[in-house]
């Protein structure tokens, strides 16, 4: 049995746990090769490369184009990473190699920067390029740093384990990403080794400039598809579960065992992501199954995503959403009975990069569910100057998730639980397909609403 298997940041922070639960090291009796490893950089740390994810603290990379001084940035990054480096010790990292390592990698990175720098300054180039590639080469350094501990820490504890380094670095050849990685793994006996791949692969037409921070899982999909996996396996610092357990409580949220890549799409379209969309896609046109598994709670399979999969008992299987959104209001008289009156809508939005979660409609009105963060002034100000009138308001929405919940009376049953609870409904969506229910509620209420619901539907049969 072949399994490609990713680990995410926050568990690769945590190797002993990682290396007992997950490699199963020195449990002999779970341990098994055939296996391939695609691993993040630890916890925080592309945020220090980068940009912090969340608060949008400015890392390595913000100061590089905002002509900061990036090489105290650079130094203070590595420091720190040899301070983690220690804590791995005891588990069995040579804490020189790992330092000579990550010295020769940071400052050749310094090396390149530099260039990179006095080529801007010449102006004769355009900085976006520049920048781009300097994010990439930025972001590198943490997959590169956690892919070599990680080897460097099996093969010191007697386990057969190989890198196979897809970030390019030093690497003067111009290959796509698939290029990369199949050439990579040509000569890999992964039947005989723990196989332990950068989440960075690089490729000529960037990994980054399309998906960005999700590139791990895009990585993680393309070694799966060429190397025809039995399973491919997501570890993470929790359960795929009904609800949030940070909003509801550990005790009452239930771990979703089984469901399939279309509801992994939905909680991906409100910011949930069980995985990437666009990694999630390769696998099932392969038919390769995928499992969600919790790295600290190893004795639970956690939750299987399968192509075709659909519960036998009709029932919510998730319940998601968020309170980082606007609805879009759109009202104009003229808009009824007119063919087409939304396309001049939607030509605006992608104008400005911006999709919609959701999307209500009436006779002379629109309502657009978006993240708030991609709302600008500059869209509005058009919608505004196009249409008769147009409303912002900021406001929540939850998500009722499921493969099998197209029978009478859950949406009416979900309607009169957040209505018991004093929660008005302000837009309302559910597709043909019906595997996702969606609410527009007030801002303040998205965690009433989200308790209330999980307790009364997520273990209620239809």
């Amino acid at each position: 049995m072949l399994t490609v298997e990713k680990i995410g940041g926050t568990s690769m922070s945590k190797f002993a746990d990682v290396l007992k639960n997950i490699i199963h090291y020195p449990q002999e009796k779970e341990f098994r090769y055939g296996r391939v490893f695609v691993v993040s950089a630890y916890g925080g740390i592309t945020n220090l490369l980068l940009e912090d994810k969340k608060t949008k603290a400015p890392g390595i990379y913000t100061q590089f184009i905002s002509q900061q001084d990036y090489e105290a940035g650079i130094d203070h990054v590595l420091e720190k990473l040899k301070t983690l480096n220690e804590q791995f010790v005891k588990i069995g990292l040579d804490l020189a190699e790992a330092n000579n390592f990550l010295t020769r990698r940071i400052e050749l990175t310094k090396i390149y920067l530099n260039s990179m720098d006095k080529v801007i300054s010449s102006g004769y180039v355009d900085k976006n390029n520049i920048f781009l590639a300097a994010r990439e080469l930025l972001a590198s350094l943490g997959e590169a740093h956690s892919a070599f501990n990680t080897v460097n820490i099996l093969q010191n504890n007697g386990i057969n384990a190989v890198l196979v380094d897809l970030t390019g670095f030093h690497d003067p050849s111009n290959s796509t990403i698939d290029e990369r990685i199949r050439k990579s793994f040509a000569d890999v006996d992964y039947q005989k080794n723990i196989v332990v791949a950068t989440g960075y692969t690089r490729g000529i037409e960037g990994i980054m400039r399309e998906f960005d921070r999700g590139y791990s899982e895009i990585t993680f999909s393309k070694i799966a598809v060429l190397l025809q996996a039995d399973e491919a396996v997501i570890h993470k610092e929790f359960h795929l579960s009904s609800a949030d357990p940070q909003i509801v409580g550990l005790e009452n949220s239930v771990i979703v065992g089984n469901t399939n890549y279309d509801v992994a799409d939905q909680l991906a379209d409100v910011g949930m992501e069980a995985i990437h969309p666009k990694a999630s896609k390769p696998l099932e046109r392969a038919g390769i199954n995928l499992r969600i598994k919790n790295t600290f709670d190893p004795l639970n399979p956690g939750t299987l995503l399968t192509k075709d999969y659909v519960g036998k008992q009709s029932k919510i299987e998730v319940i998601t959403g968020s309170d980082q959104v606007v609805v879009v209001e759109i009202h104009d008289a003229s808009m009824v009975g007119q063919a087409g009156f939304d396309l001049s809508i939607m030509e605006i939005f992608k104008k400005y990069n911006v999709s919609y979660i959701m999307k209500a409609t009436n006779a002379n009105s629109i309502s657009l569910v978006v993240w708030q963060e991609l709302l600008n002034k500059e869209l509005v100000c058009e919608l505004e100057r196009s249409f008769e009138s147009v409303i912002i308001k900021e406001v929540a929405v939850v998500c009722l998730i499921g493969t099998n919940i197209a029978q009478p009376g859950v949406l009416a049953k979900a309607a009169t639980v957040l209505a018991e609870h004093g929660i008005n409904v302000h837009c309302v969506s559910q597709s043909l397909r019906q595997v996702n229910i969606q609410f527009v509620i007030e801002r303040d209420l998205y965690a009433r609403a989200v308790i209330s619901l999980n307790k009364v539907l997520c273990c209620h049969k239809y």
